[in-house]
Parts: structure tokens; sequence; C-alpha cells
């Protein structure tokens, strides 16, 4: 099973975003895809689709991710806003409480896509009630891969860790009698590539596609700076013994070459 990994594509309704344009950049996206994974079964975007949470930014989103050939299942992060979702797509999943999380049946395992938006905050929360919407699901048996924003996790930048999972213990705690059957955890939000474990959980993020965060370990918290590294999405190739994570620059317009 293939599942491609898109997330934070900061469209607005009109304009450019830092002085990009997320929407052309959402298009060489969707483009890419469709010619080079036609194949996947699933796309998932893990939030911030849009910087500024309005219902014309959505409109435009949608207009560009409607051209995608596979299922698409949409997330929310800190740039986005509930409502304003809604407005354009009424349909998307929710849970019994309204938050916007699902599950996904594969062959390989449960996809389990949850919401961790904090109206107000750049920092992200799971609840009560989201973390006992996830305890439900986890009771369920079977493998899962689960897919979220916010990392529940420090990751070593002092400007992301500061607006990353609150209440991660008890997030970790609803995971934790689970963990052997947690294929792999993943998560956008930080605007860059990483891989890792997280008390025995495998993890990966993905870049963003307008802009990405500088690789800034020393701080201050207060100051994020960002860059415009390439854009890429993630192919993940997923089998009964192995999840593999590859990164897709797929705006690099450097030629193949025989080696």
């Amino acid at each position: 099973m293939k599942i491609i990994h898109l997330t934070d594509t900061h469209l607005v309704g009109f304009g450019t975003v830092h002085g990009a344009d997320p929407a052309a950049r959402l298009a060489g996206a969707v483009a890419s895809i469709n010619a080079e994974h036609g194949d996947a079964a699933h796309v998932i975007v893990t939030g911030d689709l849009t910087e500024n949470g309005e219902a014309a930014a959505y409109a435009r989103f949608a207009e560009e991710i409607a051209k995608l050939t596979m299922p698409v299942h949409l997330m929310l992060g800190n740039h986005d806003n509930p409502d304003a979702f809604r407005q354009i797509f009424p349909t998307a999943p929710c849970d019994d409480t309204g938050f916007t999380q699902s599950a996904i049946d594969t062959p390989q395992g449960r996809l389990l896509l949850l919401d961790t938006h904090l109206p107000g905050s750049h920092a992200g929360r799971y609840c009560e009630a989201r973390r006992d919407w996830l305890a439900r699901q986890l009771a369920r048996p079977g493998p899962v891969m689960v897919f979220m924003h916010h990392p529940p996790f420090d990751i070593g930048i002092p400007s992301l860790d500061a607006i990353k999972l609150q209440e991660a213990e008890a997030f970790h705690a609803v995971l934790a009698p689970h963990k052997s059957r947690i294929r792999h955890l993943f998560f956008g939000h930080v605007h860059r590539a990483l891989w890792g474990t997280w008390r025995g959980i495998p993890y990966s993020a993905m870049r963003g596609l307008n802009h990405q965060v500088g690789l800034n370990l020393t701080g201050p918290a207060d100051r994020m700076l960002g860059n415009f590294e390439p854009p890429a999405y993630g192919v993940a190739l997923i089998t009964d013994d192995q999840v593999t994570v590859h990164l897709h620059d797929y705006a690099d317009p450097s030629p193949d070459i025989l080696l």
C-alpha cells in the first residue's frame, strides 16, 4: 500500500505568503502525485491547509486538491479555522463530539487521523474528549498508523518545541498500552523532514509546500527563522512487515542521469 503524506500547504484566498505562491506549490504537488503516484491508496494532508483560515483560501485549496485522482483525507492544523473549513468541506468526517478526526480501515491497518487544533494558539491540544475517542479506536484489535498535525514531543528547535502538542503525557498514556501495534506516527507542523522514534514509536514528518523552518537548534524560543528550502511530500510504502517513508523533492528541476 502506498500513502502520500502532504502537509502545511498554507493557501490564501489570493496573493502570496512570505513572497511565495502556495497555490502554485500545491498545484505542482498535485500534478506530481497524479503523474508519479497514481497508484497511491490515499493522500493524507496533515493540517495547515491555509495560512489564515479564511473561506476563500479553503475554496482555492479545494479547487486544487480536487484534481487528485485518489482518495484525499484532510486534517486541521494551528493555522486552520474549523468553521471556515466546514463551509467548504461540509461532509468532511468528524467524531461524535464534532472534532475533525476519523479512522480509515486499510489492508495494512487502521489509519487514525487526529484533530490537534487549539483555537487561538499555534500550540496543539488533545483534550479528554478527543483522547476518549482515540482510546476507543485503539481498543479495536489490529495494527494502526497515527496521523496528527502537532508533534507530541520536542524536536530540538526551541521555537517549534514551544508550540508542540500540549498535554503530551496524557496523550502518550492513551497510546502506551497499544505501542506494539502502532506501526508509525506521521505529523506536520514543523516544516522539516524528520525521522526517529519516540518512546519506541517510529515517526516521520515532511517539509511544507510554501516555506520551511530553518534548522536553528539554539533559539531563542520566541524567534522562528524560515527559508525556502524546496517543497516536498512523503511517499510511504507499507507492507505487512515494513513501513518505508521516502521524501520526494517534486519541484527539483535537475534531469535524471544514468549512474
